[in-house]
């Protein structure tokens, strides 16, 4: 399926394209973060060109995250990993009240700690320069990191939230709630818009972000391909 129209339907393509070009690798026909950023990518349209051109942008055995409607189809050396549905919410709202927590901004310091959290807890891809996408709070007990949530896809008028996860010893506190609405404040307050994403079938995520106020706005499709190996 082609895109236009809302930003929001191809978040990695606008991101890519405006706000985070910095972190970006591509032409007009595919864009990538590097892959120490994120396996996130976009592509202009979805047709065999733009697929190859994506291609392109890969070494052999690695794999990216290609965002659309529906499945995206695997086309020449690429080959269909998973796809996984996705829920898109939106916060079409001016207020709401910062969590009272104890928090402090993490820093490429701090990603090995980040990387092994996201790895227990799988919010979603996390790599060792992630962090630098955006602003990334965090929550220490005894020294260790144990909930975190920040910012990653950014676009004029809209920040993601994203990497929001707690270590499971520690949840049923509202730890990622307080971190999830800080960072809400902050981004209210830049005059931008908070949005997010999580995985369909993660119902308690879903009820969370509905009692924030987060509009579910539609349903996606994350499509992870990778370069054959040859």
């Amino acid at each position: 399926m082609n895109f236009d129209g809302n930003p929001l339907d191809r978040p990695p393509w606008s991101a890519l394209t405006t706000s985070h070009a910095a972190f970006a690798v591509g032409n007009e026909l595919a864009w990538r973060y590097r892959p120490e950023f994120s396996p996130l990518s976009g592509v202009r349209e979805v047709s065999a060109p733009c697929l190859a051109a994506l291609s392109a942008l890969m070494q052999p055995g690695e794999i990216v995250g290609v965002f659309g409607f529906e499945p995206t189809a695997a086309s020449g050396d690429l080959v269909e990993v998973v796809h996984r549905a996705l829920e898109q919410f939106v916060y079409d709202k001016r207020g709401i009240s910062a969590g009272e927590v104890e928090f402090l901004k993490l820093t490429e310091a701090d990603a090995p700690e980040m990387m092994a959290l996201a790895k227990l807890t799988e919010p979603g891809p996390f790599e060792v320069r992630t962090v630098l996408l955006g602003e990334y709070l965090g929550i220490r007990s005894g020294g260790r990191l144990i909930a975190m949530a920040g910012e990653r896809m950014k676009f004029p008028g809209f920040t993601e939230i994203s990497a929001v996860c707690t270590h499971p010893e520690h949840r049923g506190r509202g730890l990622a709630e307080a971190l999830v609405r800080i960072l809400m404040r902050k981004i209210l307050d830049r005059s931008e818009v908070p949005f997010l994403h999580i995985f369909s079938d993660n119902v308690a995520a879903g009820a969370l972000y509905k009692k924030l106020g987060f509009t579910h706005r539609r349903s996606l499709v994350v499509s992870v391909l990778k370069r054959a190996e040859r």
